[in-house]
């Protein structure tokens, strides 16, 4: 048993999981072969260029990528309907509401049609028109990913020091600074890391632009989190969230130095591993031997930033759909409720225990008012599933003829600027309290 605030989002979430999964296996060695029997999908005598391979290589390339935009349109689309079809839907007992919480496999079914119709689209402008709707919706759910990791640091933050409150206090202060302290160290060995393999000493001036400037920005923002001002008006505000914002602004500084087109200054992991290994001291009389060149940085979507993306929009979505924030200002942000979601689910339970050998059922627990936006929600999952098409396809863009495939600078300062808002971000929840302050934050 459970509530149905909880399931349905749980639900929602497995289907842009499983849709993920598809466009994984779309890209999967072999798929190309099966792909190229799509009417228009890869013309005879097409080929592509990718700048740092030599020569032109076959549209085998690229028809993992054209695939995996349309698995992303069908959904993106089935989620941007329903994000319209939910506007100003306040309670359970709303028609609209049934839609949102059931008629399952209508929905499905839905899902599967566009999906299908989706591959006959003709390419024409279609892939370039669809990139630039995937890069804008990609840096919405990244600001959206910062929202949810800083609810969750506030949280976790909250929750440990309750627990250092009513006992054992030492246990619980050494938990919290063991954490801070990983977290901070995590982020400075990410930062030496990054002058060492992604600058260069007479290149890579963006690189050592973007390193500095954003490590720079988290230590004042750590700063400001436990000045006495701040402290009085948020006093759960602590080192443990800018640990965790400083973490993840080093992993969107390390995934805007991936897209880089000058391949000096971004190495593929092969490189990095391949630098390592290369000795750079010789005994005397010792003939040296150019080392093998390592491979170039490949166009599939198993390299490491990707993974790392894809494990944290999981972890977000997840969290998203059972969430049950405490902070008032993450609620307005996620167009929330103020109550608990889980707590509602808790304390419903009980009216939804099976007596005399009845089944189990899911609890309607918003017929006095809905735990969440759906309108908000459906609209995450539409970012979401561009946020999935841009991380897979490593944000390559194609150019009008598929002549080229590369990845381009906007991407690199769409992913940068998201870094810089991610921070404002967090450092309007720490001073908001102190500017307006005739608004309550409680």
């Amino acid at each position: 048993s459970g509530s149905n605030s909880t399931v349905t989002r749980l639900i929602y979430a497995f289907l842009l999981l499983l849709s993920t999964a598809v466009a994984c296996i779309m890209l999967a060695p072999g798929m190309e072969e099966q792909l190229k029997k799509v009417p228009g999908f890869c013309d005879e005598g097409l080929h592509t260029l990718i700048p740092h391979l030599n020569g032109f290589v076959s549209c085998d390339v690229f028809v993992g990528y054209r695939a995996v935009y349309r698995i992303s349109f069908a959904m993106a689309v089935f989620f941007f309907v329903l994000s319209l079809m939910m506007i100003a839907v306040k309670t359970s007992n709303d028609p609209r509401a049934a839609v949102h919480n059931g008629y399952w496999f209508f929905k499905i079914a839905a899902i599967v049609g566009i999906m299908v119709g989706a591959f006959y689209i003709p390419e024409g402008p279609f892939t370039r028109a669809w990139f630039v709707v995937g890069i804008f919706g990609a840096f919405c759910f990244i600001l959206i990913q910062l929202v949810l990791l800083v609810d969750f640091a506030h949280s976790w933050n909250e929750n440990w020091v309750e627990r250092m409150e009513e006992g054992n206090s030492k246990c619980w202060y050494a938990a919290l600074l063991s954490c801070t302290s990983l977290f901070y160290g995590l982020s400075l060995v990410f930062v030496v890391l990054f002058y060492v393999f992604y600058t260069k000493p007479e290149d890579c001036a963006e690189n050592k632009f973007f390193i500095s400037i954003n490590m720079i920005l988290c230590i004042a923002v750590s700063i400001v989190s436990i000045l006495p001002k701040v402290q009085e008006y948020q006093p759960h505000s602590g080192l443990l969230q800018s640990s965790i914002i400083t973490l993840y602004t080093m992993y969107l500084t390390w995934s805007a130095m991936s897209n880089e087109p000058e391949r000096n200054c971004n190495p593929s992991l092969l490189n990095i591993i391949a630098q390592i290994a290369t000795p750079t001291i010789f005994p005397a009389n010792t003939t040296v031997v150019p080392a093998t060149p390592a491979p170039p940085k490949s166009l599939q979507w198993w390299d490491a930033q990707s993974i790392v993306g894809l494990v944290i929009f999981v972890l977000c979505l997840l969290y998203s759909s059972i969430r049950s924030s405490s902070n008032s200002q993450v609620n307005k942000l996620m167009l929330s409720g103020s109550d608990s979601a889980i707590l509602e689910e808790t304390g419903g339970a009980g009216s939804g225990a099976a007596e005399d050998g009845e089944v189990r059922r899911v609890v309607d627990n918003e017929k006095d008012g809905v735990q969440y936006s759906y309108t908000f929600f459906h609209f995450m999952l539409f970012l979401a599933s561009l946020y999935i098409m841009m991380t897979l396809t490593n944000w390559y863009s194609p150019d009008a003829d598929f002549k080229t495939m590369t990845s381009k600078w906007p991407a690199v300062w769409v992913k940068i600027t998201s870094s810089w808002l991610c921070l404002l971000l967090y450092l309007w929840t720490l001073v908001a309290p102190l500017v307006l302050t005739s608004r309550d934050f409680s």
